[in-house]
């Protein structure tokens, strides 16, 4: 993952915790007011958050590539795992509020 390694520490650690199976560090990296926007859909809130991984299958990421973008830092990933489409390239972590220790807002698409 040597793209990533030039991303800020909680996009890292995002990356890190994400392919595991749930966990309450995966759920501090978000504020309770976060906001993730996956398929269309947003999940508002830490316990929207919690349910929106109980439907989504672990999957693998590979970064590669990480840019700014005017809302914040875009990773993009090739993730493999157990659904429709696997390995799907190409999709965006719009990252578009976050500091050094919470993620405020995350919007995946391509």
């Amino acid at each position: 993952m040597p793209p990533a390694t030039t991303a800020p520490r909680i996009i890292r650690r995002y990356f890190e915790l994400a392919p595991s199976p749930d966990t309450e560090a995966y759920f501090a990296l978000f504020t309770d007011d976060a906001l993730v926007e996956d398929e269309g859909k947003q999940y508002p809130g830490i316990d929207a958050i919690r349910a929106w991984r109980t439907e989504v299958p672990l999957v693998s990421y590979e970064v590669t590539g990480i840019r700014p973008s005017g809302e914040g830092l875009v990773v993009t990933c090739t993730i493999t795992g157990d659904f429709p489409g696997s390995p799907l390239p190409g999709l965006g972590f719009h990252f578009e509020e976050f500091d050094e220790n919470h993620v405020k807002v995350l919007r995946i698409r391509p």
